[in-house]
């Protein structure tokens, strides 16, 4: 009886199994954001599929947060995992929120700036789901693990960088607009400037948990 009781149970496995899906849902979304950054009319396609890659992420993070109730082992303590998945979460949430301020805006062109913020987007997604996938032997992985963390902070880094460049250029731009006091698009471009450099900032979120699972576990 006992036995089978435990085989209903979720097994630390599934734990990095779902990890790595959650990870995946983010590389996916990453790339839909950029694609939606090339702009003209396939802008509504890629944007609904960043929606669609953040109701598969809030599915995965449903399953984690049930398993972690419902575990009697968890392959790392139960606030570290509530803490990874919501990092996870919040990540693509916040593409999501890029994604809907696009089509509040019906933005059609995006400028250089934001389309290189989408590239560290899409480096940063590769970064953490390489990460994630060497989390079940993380002792062994632990000096890729920082390095690739170690990464991620430094793309964060280089995405400041250029929101204060992108922020600029776009003053430059309207700054004759608003003179005359049409700002509106100096608004929309700063909202949207503002989601993709929070992209990168949850992105950052996640590897300094990933960190600090390791510092508990080695």
């Amino acid at each position: 009886m006992l036995s089978w009781f435990q085989a209903l149970l979720p097994k630390e496995d599934n734990f990095f199994r779902l990890f790595d899906a959650h990870a995946a849902t983010l590389v996916q979304g990453a790339e839909a954001m950029r694609r939606m950054m090339d702009g003209g009319e396939t802008v509504s396609e890629w944007r609904q599929k960043v929606v669609d890659h953040e109701h598969e992420a809030d599915a995965v993070a449903r399953e984690v947060l049930f398993a972690v109730r419902r575990s009697f082992i968890t392959p790392f303590d139960r606030s570290d995992i509530r803490g990874l998945t919501n990092s996870l979460d919040d990540t693509i949430d916040q593409m999501q929120k890029t994604a809907k301020v696009v089509d509040l805006y019906e933005v059609r062109e995006f400028a250089p700036k934001m389309q290189e913020l989408g590239d560290i987007a899409v480096q940063c997604g590769a970064l953490t789901a390489e990460a994630v996938s060497l989390l079940p032997a993380m002792r062994k992985n632990h000096e890729r693990l920082n390095a690739l963390t170690e990464q991620i902070a430094l793309l964060e880094s280089k995405s400041d960088a250029l929101y204060d460049e992108g922020m600029k250029a776009l003053y430059e731009l309207h700054r004759h607009d608003m003179t005359g006091g049409n700002t509106l698009g100096f608004i929309i471009g700063g909202e949207i400037y503002d989601h993709l450099e929070k992209v990168v900032d949850r992105f950052e979120d996640v590897a300094n948990r990933i960190n600090g699972v390791l510092v508990e576990h080695l």
